[in-house]
């Protein structure tokens, strides 16, 4: 399964979610900060920054192996900036960037010593088949399972709407029952370690375990909310699309997968900038409660690798900032008592 997290790791942030009740608060007294964002994978949280990415994983030892390295290409070209075509960006880059860390935390995970990254080929596969997957259940199965009730209706908005309602409901019933396996429990223990680590840093707090203890699990650029976004734009897409011929209608469920993506992003987006006011905390609140099936409470151990993570990316983007060559080496291990 691919790791759990964030959507957005980009530049000009606004707001994160807060303290231990998981109240919305400004970053730093409302101070412009980049983005930082990431997943949870395998005993691991993997970070993104503003042009460096890191993957900690705890090792069957007790270390923390951190693996970090510079971004190059459409994960920081000029087009990551355009509004609508960042989405589909983003939405790529949390695959590919994804599965490279779920390969590398499960291989550290394992105690497997280190091996060459998988080939560009196995990557490709690996999302093309996971991509079929998700289309065939969330997307055109709906229009199947629901296609024999127009004759039975006669009403093709209500058939539409139906299909929409039960895509989320699939989605919903995923999440719900994937949340029973323990070790995606222990995947989501490590997505709310994340969350607070992200919401220590744009509070401002220190990056200490304790400190980071304090804050909540939900963030509001999460990828799960994302996800119910996601089903709520296609609803509102497919039916007013309505009813056209059949092979149109299970097409545009797969053509328009991007579209409605890239549009879901960027009301995420929307609604982090603007997660101070009451009404639109209330719009978002779904999406929010949403978080409560894909994280736990992590333990002090795993926030400790949530934060090895965040510092690693810190430290890149410093260190390009400042004009130093970037890294990009074996991963290193960090004692976990240092």
């Amino acid at each position: 399964m691919q790791g759990m997290g964030q959507t957005d790791s980009g530049s000009n942030a606004d707001a994160g979610t807060g303290r231990a009740a998981g109240e919305a608060q400004p970053p730093r007294g409302g101070a412009s900060l980049p983005h930082y964002g990431g997943q949870a994978v395998i005993e691991g949280v993997m970070m993104r920054g503003a042009r460096h990415m890191a993957i900690a994983v705890r090792e069957p030892g007790g270390g923390i192996r951190v693996k970090s390295e510079p971004l190059t290409g459409l994960y920081v070209g000029r087009l990551r900036s355009v509004p609508l075509v960042r989405g589909t960006i983003v939405l790529w880059e949390t695959l590919t960037l994804g599965m490279r860390a779920l390969v590398f935390s499960t291989e550290v995970a394992a105690g497997v010593e280190e091996e060459e990254e998988p080939s560009k080929a196995y990557i490709w596969g690996v999302i093309g088949v996971a991509l079929a997957l998700a289309t065939a259940v969330f997307f055109v199965g709906p229009v199947l399972l629901t296609g024999w009730l127009e004759s039975q209706l006669g009403n093709a908005t209500l058939v539409v709407f139906i299909e929409g309602v039960l895509r989320l409901l699939l989605l919903l019933a995923y999440i719900w029952l994937i949340g029973f396996l323990p070790d995606i429990r222990r995947v989501f223990a490590y997505h709310g370690a994340e969350h607070r680590t992200i919401n220590a840093w744009e509070a401002g707090a220190p990056l200490e375990v304790d400190s980071v203890m304090r804050f909540g699990n939900a963030h509001t650029r999460c990828g799960t909310g994302f996800l119910l976004t996601v089903a709520v734009v296609s609803l509102v897409v497919f039916v007013f699309l309505g009813m056209p011929t059949w092979w149109w209608r299970i097409t545009s469920r797969v053509v328009l997968i991007p579209v409605i993506a890239a549009v879901s992003y960027e009301i995420i987006r929307f609604s982090a900038a603007f997660w101070r006011f009451r009404v639109v905390r209330w719009l978002f609140s779904p999406g929010i409660a949403l978080q409560s099936l894909t994280t736990r409470d992590p333990d002090s151990a795993q926030v400790e690798v949530a934060i090895a993570s965040l510092q690693a990316v810190l430290a890149g983007d410093a260190a390009g900032s400042a004009g130093e060559p970037a890294a990009r080496g074996s991963p290193a291990t960090v004692d976990p008592a240092s």
